[in-house]
């Protein structure tokens, strides 16, 4: 018999546990049938609620672990490279990447570590850990990256999230006509630059991750017809391709501008499209069985 190629699609959503708006859009977008994976954030506001009232009802839904050294407080004290003195985190990217490559900051990466072990350690005493990713995609920093492979090795969490994300263009000149495309684009091509580096980090670990990614290009931009283009533009089988989304559901009448992200994991067309393309709808703990 031939070998079956299988075009495999993953939903996630970042951010799980950092609002409540967040936590509800995750709980009625798994309801969709496209939903069914979702990073939470060790640090978040509303990680309890996250855990008791998304988690723990939705049966079969994949939770990673969205690491976050950029926002909110830490879970370890005395991180003096990373932190204020008020445990708040006070580092973005690139003062990040920085500190990663600055022979004189030999203390950060040993402070990044024991937080990202704490993190983890924290989820893990409540949930199975199906994958890694990260706030503000700084997993992606090479040194970084190493250190998370390592973890992952340790904890035996087998999928860590890269980030090469194929060139497309929907047809909506709307997309394109603001700053924030331009900076996504920007960030894109460097993300895909990092990716060569760090899925050779991959394999020296024996780990697994998406063989493309959506979500960069038209980051706060993201609906039905950005994943339908993106996915249309993969022209490749026996792949798995990740699609990073981050949803709000307020209160009817509030003012939201991520409300077409929580649509897109409700949207039937869209479901019926992602199959037609010949993928399956997944997540990263059906892909170890």
């Amino acid at each position: 018999m031939g070998c079956i190629l299988v075009k495999k699609f993953i939903l996630n959503v970042d951010d799980l546990g950092r609002e409540q708006a967040i936590n509800r859009a995750v709980l009625e977008g798994f309801q969709g049938g496209i939903l069914k994976s979702a990073g939470i954030c060790a640090n978040g506001k509303y990680f309890d609620e996250a855990i008791n009232s998304v988690v723990k009802s939705c049966d079969g839904l994949g939770v990673g672990i969205h690491l976050n050294i950029t926002s909110g407080k830490s879970l370890c004290t005395d991180l003096a490279k990373l932190t204020d003195e008020d445990m708040n985190f006070n580092n973005n990217f690139f003062k990040l990447l920085f500190k990663a490559y600055n022979p004189k900051e030999k203390e950060f990466l040993e402070e990044v570590e024991r937080e990202f072990r704490r993190q983890i350690e924290k989820v893990l005493s409540v949930s199975k850990i199906s994958h890694i990713d990260s706030h503000n995609h700084i997993h992606a920093i090479p040194p970084i990256f190493d250190i998370v492979c390592r973890l992952a090795q340790e904890y035996r969490i087998k999928y860590v999230r890269t980030h090469f994300e194929k060139f497309y263009i929907v047809p909506d000149i709307y997309k394109h006509m603001n700053k924030m495309f331009f900076i996504n684009t920007a960030k894109k091509f460097m993300l895909n630059l990092l990716t060569v580096f760090n899925e050779n980090t991959v394999h020296k670990y024996g780990l697994k991750t998406n063989d493309y990614l959506l979500g960069l290009s038209y980051a706060d931009e993201m609906d039905s017809r950005v994943v339908s283009y993106g996915l249309s533009a993969l022209k490749y089988d026996n792949i798995t391709v990740e699609c990073i989304i981050h949803p709000c559901r307020y209160e009817e009448g509030t003012i939201n501008n991520r409300f077409d992200e929580y649509l897109l994991a409700r949207n039937p067309k869209l479901k019926n499209k992602i199959e037609k393309l010949g993928y399956e709808i997944t997540n990263y703990v059906e892909e170890e069985n």
